[in-house]
This record gives C-alpha cells, structure tokens and sequence, in this order.
C-alpha cells in the first residue's frame, strides 16, 4: 500500500542515497509546492561514482558503463566514476551526459517511497531539499486539494521501481545460491610508455563467467527461460567498459563540479 500522510504521522527508517531531507509527501505540509523546470535537475548526482541499478537495466546501463556489485549484498550499480564522489558523466556546470543512459533511481527524484515502520506500509516521500521543489510551480504536487496527474504519474513510477527492486533482489539471491560471484579486477596500462605494468584501479564483485559456463545444461536453460542469462551476459560484456571510464577520468579537467542545479 502507498500512501501520502499528514505532517509527522510516519517514522521513517533508513537514509536513501541522494535524499538528504526527504518528507511525507502532503497537501498539509507541500499543498502550495510542486516542481520548477530547472537547466540542470540531475546536477545532484555529480559527486557519486556509483548509482544503483535494477536488473532490468542491465542492457541499456552496459552500453554506458560497467555494471558491478557493491557490498555485502551484492547491491547492482552502475560505475560513473574511478574516484569517489566524482561522476565523470555530469560536467563542470552540473549537465549530465545526454547521450548516456539514465537509471531510474536516478529519474524517480525528489520522489521516493519510504517504510513506515509503526503502519508496516509504504509512504511517499519528497526530498524537501530538492532545487527543483519551489513555490509557484511548473508542476505542482496537488491541484484542487487532491493530488495532481504528475503527482500520480511519479508516484506509478516509484511502485513501479519499487517492484523492479524486488525483481532485482530475487536476481541477486539466484546468484548467490549458484555461487557465480567472484571478486574481480580492473587494471589499467599506460599508453605513454612510463611503464608496461598494468596499474589496479579498482576491485569489485562481478559474475564468474568460468562459474557461469560450468552450469549443468538443465541449469544454463533455466537461467535462459527466465531471463537472467541475458542480464548475466549485460553484466559481463559492460565490464569491456572499465577502459573507456578509465580514459575518460584521465582526461577529465581538474575543476569543481557543480553540485545543484
């Protein structure tokens, strides 16, 4: 169940990356809210190297960057970034790179679900701080004391999301119990002669393709038939990328990078 809520009825838990004051969406509280047309709206994402993808997102993520797993529960991201808290797809000015794919985690903002431990629901959430949340809107949040068709469409695209997120963990779960996981490598040679030893750039979980092709046949159908063998195969070819990301972090120009729109 999704829901908006009046001011201060939820708890919420857990802290959401991107999100650093989200609220219970309400007319109370953002009845005169909603959001502006700003020229950069995902300028927020310049200081993260890695962004949370669902499974589905494999195949339009990979021809962008590599896909990978993150942390003890083998979380998918997409890798924007060689260094922390740089995303060498936004520029100097906070634009992101029009021509690279979006993930919707990305999209869904400043809109977010959120548990509300005490109801054992979902609630809708804003994170208030958002530059494009103002006054007069171009898009506001209630029309009429009720909420507006945008709102109605974000809020679809968040259940939507939310359900793409369990697709993902079941994903991740049937991974883990064929023990296809390894830990890999990314290694980087210099082009400019310095050295012929091949520099460690970063280490990260991926898909053992030598697991992977050791599957019984039964098994390789099964992952086949529903799906995963072609998100494996999205996770795998993407890894070709870590070269394209490390080359464009070595011409990336040394200047601050905007932060918000």
């Amino acid at each position: 169940m999704t829901d908006t809520v009046t001011p201060h009825q939820a708890e919420l838990t857990g802290e959401v990356l991107f999100y650093s004051q989200p609220e219970p969406l309400s007319k109370e509280a953002h009845g005169k809210l909603g959001l502006k047309n700003i020229e950069h709206p995902y300028a927020f994402t310049a200081k993260s190297h890695l962004v949370p993808l669902t499974v589905t997102e494999f195949g339009p993520a990979a021809l962008c960057y590599p896909v990978i797993f993150a942390g003890e529960e083998k979380t998918p991201v997409a890798v924007m970034g060689v260094n922390g808290n740089e995303n060498l797809f936004v520029d100097e000015k906070g634009a992101f790179q029009q021509d690279c794919y979006l993930p919707a985690y990305v999209r869904r903002y400043p809109f977010v679900l959120a548990n509300d431990s005490q109801a054992q629901r979902m609630i809708v959430c804003i994170d208030r701080n958002a530059p494009m949340i103002a006054e007069k809107p171009d898009a506001p949040f209630f029309q009429n004391g009720e909420l507006s068709d945008y709102t109605k469409g974000a809020i679809e695209f968040c259940n939507n999301f939310e359900a793409e997120v369990q697709r993902t963990v079941s994903f991740v779960n049937l991974m883990k119990e064929l023990d296809l996981f390894e830990k890999k490598e990314a290694r980087y040679t210099p082009t400019d002669g310095s050295t012929t030893e091949s520099q460690l750039v970063a280490e990260y979980q991926g898909i053992s393709e030598a697991k992977l092709n050791a599957l019984p046949a039964e098994k390789l159908k099964e992952l086949r038939d529903n799906g995963a063998l072609s998100q494996i195969y999205a996770h795998l070819i993407s890894l070709l990328g870590w070269d394209r990301l490390i080359v464009k972090a070595m011409l990336r120009p040394r200047t601050p990078v905007a932060a918000n729109g």
